[in-house]
């Protein structure tokens, strides 16, 4: 196995400190991105093989974190994801008052209870995660404390309106940096008001930032969702003990949430993360001979899109031992090498795998023929433009590739290898799903592909190259 490998690994320092400040914190800037890159080529690569677990569901565990740290007890939480994304919330946690300690294999979490939380004494670091920021700007929105939201370069990119503008109505008021960006700061309502709230888009971080408002407001909130979302934040929910009902009205999701909510602890079970398995059903579907089964996979619905759409391309994945684990659907994934056919992706299906977009360009840049997508705008204003950036990536790989406003068009090799980037290295543009991406189409290329920093990776997949290491060896 030949890798080459240039720069250092960085860590990232969050805040561990909790109490209550008169004065607001002040607003400053993350540094978190200011050290040197670690750019790294990913070469073709022989048959992966084996069994491999993935790191634990993202999303879960951002909500294990937080629905823990407003309960009254003590929350317990094995397969908890530690990459920077969801230490960053328990950080922020831990800053509010929280206790988030880490015993052996298992999280522990004491929660303050639902309207509990502190005002932290330092400006809260998100990172590179916009659902922390997100998300956390819902629970604050309800608690009279003032608080200062900081990230790194790509997350101080990001837009938070689309949050802003619910959590207003409630009654929380915001200073952000121009743009509606990063370094934002907020204050909570004294008296929160309970809203009726329709997505102007279909966003998961939008829907559960409101939701969570609603917890620490009097009466009912209501989000109206168009379009259903990823509904990992109803489920925790309901199991965490607060009274929340999903209706289908007119074809649209209802869904309420009863607020001044008594949440019990848990014992949680994080599954795989979904998306983050998404980079090896690619890999082992476009590297001939490959035999791979991922453990432990969660296959709740509102998140298993790739898996579908794979399979309308010709990819052969089976589901082994299909099972529920904390109300989650759950398999191992046995995924073997097979030729795909390039298909018009469906757009309702988008909101089920927005994040996995970026590895299906790569499956559809070996594909035969054609793949279309369309009504990927949310795809804009991720860690990266990731329409732009896989666009960008792909062609300096070899990739036949047109962007459209929504989408890209890939008219794929029909099997044969990418041409790779013998003498450049593709841009990630700091972010994590670009550099995994754009590693797994490496695998199958003549000259590999080098990307251009891989320490965005820790945000989301801390163990990802190993893995892959691993099961290519």
């Amino acid at each position: 196995m030949d890798i080459r490998r240039t720069g250092i690994k960085s860590g990232r320092a969050l805040p561990q400190g909790m109490g209550a400040v008169k004065e607001p914190p002040p607003m400053q800037a993350s540094t978190s991105q200011q050290d040197q890159a670690s750019p790294r080529r990913f070469l073709p690569s022989g048959p992966l093989r084996g069994r491999i677990r993935v790191a634990g569901d993202k999303s879960i565990s951002h909500r294990s974190v937080m629905l823990g740290a407003l309960a009254v007890g003590e929350t317990r939480v094995t397969g908890l994801l530690e990459g920077e994304d969801v230490m960053a919330t328990a950080a922020a946690m831990r800053a509010m008052g929280a206790q988030v300690d880490k015993v052996g294999d298992e999280w522990r979490i004491h929660g303050v209870g639902v309207g509990g939380l502190l005002q932290p004494q330092t400006a809260l670091d998100m990172g590179n995660s916009g659902t922390s920021t997100r998300l956390l700007m819902g629970l604050l929105a309800s608690h009279a404390i003032t608080a200062t939201f900081t990230g790194d370069a790509s997350l101080s990119k990001r837009p938070m309106g689309r949050v802003i503008e619910p959590l207003s109505r409630i009654g929380a008021q915001f200073t952000p940096s121009p743009g509606g960006r990063l370094p934002l700061m907020m204050t909570g309502a004294n008296v929160p008001v309970p809203i009726e709230y329709r997505l102007p888009v279909a966003s998961a971080q939008v829907k559960s930032a409101v939701l969570l408002a609603g917890l620490n407001t009097a009466g009912i909130t209501t989000v109206i969702e168009p379009v259903p979302t990823r509904d990992h934040s109803e489920r925790m929910l309901r199991g965490f003990g607060a009274e929340l009902e999903v209706e289908e009205v007119g074809g649209e999701r209802v869904i309420t949430v009863r607020g001044e909510a008594d949440l019990r602890p848990q014992t949680i079970e994080v599954p795989g993360d979904p998306s983050s398995a998404a980079f090896f059903m690619v890999a082992a579907t476009i590297v001939e001979g490959s035999d791979l089964v991922i453990e432990n996979v969660g296959l709740n619905p509102t998140r298993a899109g790739l898996v579908e759409v794979l399979r309308q391309m010709g990819a052969q994945i089976e589901e082994l031992h299909r099972r529920d684990v904390g109300g989650e659907p759950v398999a191992d994934l046995r995924v073997r090498h097979a030729p795909l056919t390039g298909i018009e992706v469906d757009p309702a299906v988008a909101p089920s795998m927005i994040d996995e977009f970026p590895v299906l360009f790569v499956a559809a840049a070996l594909a035969q023929g054609r793949t279309v997508t369309r009504g990927l705008e949310e795809l804009r204003v991720k860690e990266s433009d990731r329409i732009a950036a896989m666009a960008a990536a792909l062609t300096a790989a070899g990739a036949r590739v047109e962007e459209t406003e929504d989408g890209l068009i890939v008219d794929g090799t029909g099997g044969e290898p990418l041409r790779g980037t013998s003498n450049a290295r593709v841009k990630t543009h700091l972010d994590h799903r670009i550099a995994m991406a754009m590693a797994v189409a490496g695998l199958a290329s003549k000259d590999g592909v080098e990307v251009d920093d891989t320490r965005p990776i820790a945000t989301s997949f801390p163990a990802f190259e190993p893995l892959l290491d691993g099961a290519r060896a």
